[in-house]
């Protein structure tokens, strides 16, 4: 899903799979590392606005103009065209 957006930087860590163009903007992280879960892998989308939906298991605000959102993963059919979206206007606005 990444891939088809642009250039970009993949920097991989014991943590994290972290996607940047000039900041970061996506990163995929196993939660069963750090809390009790069952979920296998979060995606956490850095956008420039606050995204009300459902879909979300928390949203944070870290920094003006930065809402960094977190979607639980169970497989890969939550990774639709609303996700699309939400990477795509990220990746936009790391740019």
């Amino acid at each position: 899903m990444a891939a088809g957006l642009g250039p970009m930087e993949v920097r991989v860590s014991k943590s994290q799979v972290a996607f940047r163009r000039r900041r970061g903007f996506a990163y995929l992280w196993r939660p069963g590392t750090y809390v009790k879960s069952a979920v296998p892998v979060v995606l956490s989308l850095a956008l420039p606005y606050e995204a009300a939906s459902p879909r979300f298991k928390e949203i944070a605000h870290p920094s003006p103009g930065v809402w960094m959102h977190h979607l639980e993963l169970l497989d890969s059919s939550g990774l639709d065209r609303e996700v699309a979206e939400w990477m795509r206007q990220a990746y936009e606005s790391a740019g």
